[in-house]
């Protein structure tokens, strides 16, 4: 008996020919969904960007145009005079150098600690580890002011008062900077560090070769909130210094402030000008947090 192929039919479907056009409302539906979320981020830009660009714009005015009325966003006469008498009434280069000391030090002590206690509360089960974590959290539940006292107590009774270290040492263990790095090891597979065992590779090893690289993106993000909080911090400086020498930025601005009246015009060149190594920090290294693959190497 034989058999014959028959051919098939063709569907309805394919007989049309397929046309390489896109329709014309394709991309409509999508732009429709974008214009409101687009605008909605232009209004909260400029929500935000309204008080800094006036702040900028105030410290370029004179002290006789500040509170002028009617209020004027653009200076008349524009003048980098507040900026000249900031710099000369204080000792503004001794105090950029000790602030830049603590936050270097204070920074690359935070990223490190931070993440080998990441590392470690994610990846070994130890129900002692957990009691820990909850410890770290529970002091993000304190606010600052009250830890002050014990703190205060402790660095002096270990001799580390009116010295950089007495500031250093107790901001380097932050609960933030835990967390961070905690969530992120979550991320990895611990299929890729039972991986690395198998091939021989010592603790040290995997975390060294393969969880510090992949953790990059969240190790420039901690270094610059770690930067900024501790330029930015003074309650700390001003209880741990006595020593005019050792004073950092904030101090220093604070200084200008005097008992009586104000120079408004020297107060807003000054914070300008402890604004500008911020600024300047993340410029450089946005590209480097926003452009990183965060879930490089992560695929099974």
């Amino acid at each position: 008996m034989t058999t014959t192929d028959m051919p098939r039919p063709l569907d309805a479907d394919a007989k049309q020919p397929v046309s390489g056009k896109r329709p014309r409302n394709a991309g409509t539906g999508g732009l429709r969904r974008a214009v409101p979320a687009t605008t909605l981020l232009w209004i909260l830009a400029c929500l935000y960007g309204l008080p800094v660009l006036w702040f900028v714009l105030s410290s370029l005015k004179p002290s006789s145009d500040l509170f002028s009325y009617p209020l004027t966003l653009v200076p008349h006469n524009p003048t980098l005079s507040g900026f000249k008498a900031a710099w000369d009434s204080a000792n503004f280069s001794q105090y950029f150098i000790n602030t830049a000391i603590v936050c270097v030090i204070t920074t690359i002590l935070t990223v490190g600690v931070s993440c080998c206690t990441g590392y470690a509360l994610a990846k070994y089960d130890n129900r002692w580890l957990k009691v820990f974590f909850i410890c770290i959290l529970a002091t993000t539940m304190l606010p600052s002011e009250v830890m002050l006292a014990p703190e205060f107590l402790v660095v002096r009774n270990l001799g580390l008062y009116n010295s950089f270290a007495g500031i250093i040492l107790p901001a380097v263990l932050t609960a933030t900077g835990c967390f961070m790095f905690r969530q992120f090891f979550l991320t990895v597979p611990d299929e890729l560090v039972e991986a690395a065992r198998i091939d021989g590779a010592r603790e040290l090893s995997i975390f060294l070769r393969i969880m510090v690289p992949l953790s990059r993106p969240i190790m420039l993000t901690l270094a610059i909130l770690s930067f900024q909080w501790r330029w930015n911090d003074y309650i700390w400086p001003l209880l741990m210094l006595n020593d005019p020498s050792k004073f950092t930025v904030q101090i220093g601005i604070q200084s200008i402030v005097g008992a009586q009246n104000i120079n408004w015009s020297v107060l807003l060149g000054a914070s300008v000008i402890s604004m500008i190594p911020l600024i300047a920090i993340f410029l450089v290294f946005q590209r480097y947090v926003m452009g990183a693959d965060i879930n490089a190497g992560l695929k099974d």
